[in-house]
């Protein structure tokens, strides 16, 4: 079990690591705190960061030996010096305020090309440093015409996202006020009709509107145009992060961005026990009972309860199972090291097509027949993915002998890969869906990706796959759903919830501060410091 502690009078509120009997280290706890937060995620270590800045005491219980959640780096490869950013991978919605209410040392580096699409021995780039390259790109896909409408369509996200931002760190507007202040227009677009309708009438081309969906799709097991609108509600958080929408690369990897928040919390003089599995929740006493490593069960009290875990995860803990439908995941990670970037079919320069989101087999009509496949039962003939390469922006992640040989991590996501896939034959579909994902992205390179793949120290290929049911048992997300459940509108969709924070339960005690909150979902810190705003303003 690791203890962490600040310091005293260090300099920088420095970190303590100390590994210590077990038994001593829970018997140095108090028997209550202000708040103790459940899990050690990154949402949690925003909430406690703020709270024990604020003066008061803070317990964090994380079931893992480490923290950071999904929002980590490590070493998948043995023998092998790269830290990948094995499940969360990219920052678009982590708003500036929080770096720099926590002064949280970290930097994010924004990507000149914003993604590539191959499409038989060409392809669409689109370079966010030259308009002329981009329209150029479009005429030579024979989809001229969708330029112009490209351009009118992301002005409209794009006010959106300006206009919509500020609000993720404020108290719920109503529905009318968030309406009146998107406008009309957007309103209708975006959040009252399915958005494979607007797509469809906004773009001709196939593939045009293909990229377009991808952003309704990211970990959403749904149609494009599902009555639902879960697709829509996923595609405005794809597009309203920081007031611009860009996803950006964290410099040193994932574990950097949870790494500054841990050291914010521990430095405010908050608690984090690791090893500590959260077994019960009282939420009229507020008392938290958990279970270390040795079996033995303890308990703790607290004024307050935030859970950084799933909210079903929650309903457990309190003996109420959850009355939602259970969460599903639906995407397949892989992270690949490679000895070199795969030729291209095209004379774009790989490192151009590789560093921003290069999109394999993603228009939308491939989108379509995969969701339908996937939806009967089967794992899709040639899976819809999306890479990047992390290490082409920030080659930090890579030691120095790897770097210097002109090695590259390839960071790959699946679509329409849901859990149920996997659960009667975990490890089958598993291999099923990952030779399936390689024939796909195959099908758009020149060559094999396996004619570029490094080995480990055991001869191994560097090949590291996570399916929804490896992301529930390695890190806690129900059926893998990497935004805990499905994401809500970033408002009050009841008049009662207006004003309020979005992460208040039925029990005064015990509030959310995990991406199953409302405007939760991806590495933002926004339910952790909205959690710890609901606790300071009481």
């Amino acid at each position: 079990m690791l203890w962490l502690t600040a310091v005293p009078g260090s300099r920088g509120g420095g970190v303590r690591v100390r590994m210590a009997g077990m038994a001593d280290d829970v018997s140095t706890l108090r028997a209550r705190y202000d708040a103790v937060v459940v899990g050690g995620g990154h949402n949690g270590l925003t909430a406690a960061a703020y709270l024990a800045r604020a003066g008061r005491s803070v317990l964090v219980l994380e079931r893992l030996d480490h923290v950071g959640g999904a929002a980590v780096s490590q070493r998948p490869f043995p023998g092998v010096d790269a830290r990948l950013s094995r499940y969360s991978y990219l920052v678009s919605l982590l708003p500036r305020q929080i770096v720099d209410e926590l002064a949280l040392p970290i930097t994010l580096r924004r990507r000149r090309y914003s993604s590539y699409t191959p499409v038989g021995d060409g392809g669409l780039l689109v370079d966010t440093g030259s308009r002329d390259a981009t329209r150029a790109s479009f005429a030579a896909l024979g989809a001229a015409a969708d330029h112009d409408a490209w351009e009118r369509f992301y002005a409209m996200t794009g006010e959106v996202a300006r206009r919509v931002a500020p609000t993720l760190t404020a108290p719920l507007l109503s529905r009318d006020e968030f309406r009146s202040l998107v406008g009309p227009e957007a309103w209708t677009a975006l959040f009252e009709r399915p958005v494979g309708g607007l797509v469809r009438e906004t773009f001709a081309d196939d593939v045009v509107r293909g990229v377009v969906s991808t952003d309704a799709l990211i970990g959403t097991f749904a149609a494009v145009d599902e009555p639902s609108l879960r697709q829509n509600r996923c595609f405005l958080y794809h597009v309203i992060g920081n007031g611009t929408g860009d996803w950006d690369v964290p410099v040193g990897g994932m574990g950097a961005v949870s790494g500054a928040l841990r050291d914010a919390a521990v430095a405010a003089g908050a608690v984090i026990v690791t090893g500590a599995t959260v077994t019960a929740v009282d939420a009229a006493t507020g008392e938290v009972v958990f279970e270390t490593a040795d079996g033995v069960a303890r308990s703790v009290g607290a004024g307050h309860v935030l859970a950084g875990c799933a909210p079903s995860t929650l309903a457990g803990l309190l003996g109420s199972p959850s009355s939602e439908e259970a969460p599903e995941g639906a995407q397949l990670k892989l992270n690949l090291l490679l000895t070199r970037l795969p030729r291209l079919r095209s004379d774009v320069d790989p490192a151009a097509a590789f560093s921003g989101t290069f999109h394999v087999n993603e228009s939308l009509t491939q989108l379509e027949t995969a969701y339908a496949q996937a939806a009967a039962g089967s794992v899709p003939e040639l899976p819809p993915c999306e890479t990047y390469c992390h290490s082409l922006t920030d080659p930090s992640i890579l030691g120095p002998s790897l770097r210097e040989a002109g090695a590259h991590t390839i960071t790959l996501f699946g679509l329409h890969l849901p859990a149920r896939l996997f659960r009667s034959d975990p490890a089958g579909a598993r291999e099923a869906a990952v030779k399936a994902t390689l024939t796909s992205l195959n099908s758009v390179l020149a060559e094999p990706i396996e004619d570029c793949l490094a080995l480990d120290a055991d001869g191994r290929p560097c090949l590291d796959a996570r399916t929804p049911l490896d992301l529930e048992a390695s890190v806690g997300l129900p059926g893998g759903h990497i935004f805990h459940r499905d994401l809500t509108w970033p408002f009050a969709e009841s008049p009662a919830d207006a004003g309020r924070w979005g992460v208040e339960t039925e029990h005064p005690r015990v509030l959310l501060c995990g991406a199953g909150a409302r405007r939760g979902g991806g590495v933002s810190g926004i339910p952790g410091r909205a959690a710890a705003m609901a606790v300071l303003g009481r």
